[in-house]
């Protein structure tokens, strides 16, 4: 049976918590910390937490990316079980099946005998049946977990502006919370369970369906004479400009494809967000649409690069050649 991503008794009656902001007083978090993934993600987040001094050993599968975290002052772990005596320890895969992997596979964080962490906080964006296992297999060692998905890319962690939804028991939120604050901008909490689960895969469902109307209005407006450039100035000036507008806008005017987040991500979430408006009878046409439309872009071999894709997709279908444009753009990110 599939569980509840969020029971409507819990969604009412939750306060809304939200954190904002590094911490001001100077006051470093006192827990030891592990990490689990250190890939683009992942090394962002850790690194953030390494620069404030905060006692850090990071875990990832391929040693070299963990290793490049050491100048920041991380330790490396050749194993997750080496973390199992630290109080908190993070994860950030790509997929459930990889988080089931570090924490209850071979060698994984939950395995050891005589030691677990107290916290376990996943940052993975995976669905709500792993995340609800892997807290059962967490409260079977006596450790509790946190779902803790994040919206934003690397470049947008370096920057100090990623943001967390979290769940879970709320006294554990707050135990962690100046962890979460070292690592972004602001933290939401959202209730028991899986709630956070629910939140981001409806973050994601908006990301690529945004990101397609992006596509679509910049091609059109090119196709009546005016630059990238110039419509995506405007559009970002205006009331429907957005943070996320303004730091896609560099891809779209220089068309640079360079993977922050790939149309395969892209689709897992896609795949997560329509099971789960099936499970709670919700229509979704338009995101039904844009699923359909992201999986264009894999079957047309450009599954290893940015999902920003889409807009070389839909010049195609409109019958336009589109050009890398030389104009200098910001992206909102930079001090």
């Amino acid at each position: 049976m599939t569980p509840p991503l969020a029971s409507e008794t819990s969604v009412r009656s939750n306060r809304l918590h939200r954190r904002r902001g590094t911490m001001t007083d100077g006051t470093l978090p006192s827990e030891t910390v592990g990490w689990i993934g250190a890939g683009r993600m992942g090394a962002a987040m850790a690194r953030r937490l390494a620069r404030r001094g905060v006692d850090i050993t990071v875990w990832n599968r391929t040693r070299g990316k963990s290793e490049a975290l050491t100048p920041d002052g991380a330790r490396v772990a050749d194993r997750p079980t080496e973390l199992a005596d630290r109080n908190v320890v993070f994860t950030m895969v790509s997929a459930s099946a990889d988080l089931e992997t570090v924490l209850i596979g071979e060698d994984g964080l939950l395995t050891r005998s005589d030691a677990a962490p107290a916290v376990v906080v996943d940052c993975s964006t995976v669905s709500p049946e792993t995340s609800a296992a892997m807290r059962e297999a967490a409260a079977r060692r006596g450790t509790e977990f946190l779902a803790a998905p994040v919206s934003g890319n690397a470049k947008v962690v370096a920057a100090g502006k990623l943001s967390l939804v979290v769940s879970g028991p709320e006294a554990v939120y707050q135990r962690v919370a100046p962890l979460l604050e070292c690592i972004g901008r602001s933290a939401t909490y959202v209730g028991e369970g899986e709630a956070a689960r629910l939140v981001k895969i409806c973050h994601n469902l908006l990301l690529g369906v945004v990101t397609q109307s992006m596509a679509e209005i910049t091609v059109l407006a090119e196709r009546g004479g005016v630059s990238r450039a110039a419509f995506l100035d405007f559009l970002n000036n205006s009331v429907m400009g957005s943070t996320f507008s303004r730091y896609k806008t560099p891809a779209f005017v220089k068309l640079d494809y360079t993977p922050t987040f790939t149309p395969i991500l892209l689709r897992k979430d896609f795949d997560l967000g329509l099971a789960a408006a099936h499970d709670l009878g919700v229509p979704m046409p338009l995101a039904a649409l844009t699923q359909q439309l992201v999986q264009g872009t894999i079957s047309g071999g450009r599954e290893a690069e940015d999902f920003a894709v889409l807009l070389d997709q839909q010049a195609t279908s409109a019958g336009l050649d589109l050009k890398p444009e030389a104009a200098e753009v910001d992206d909102g990110l930079t001090a």
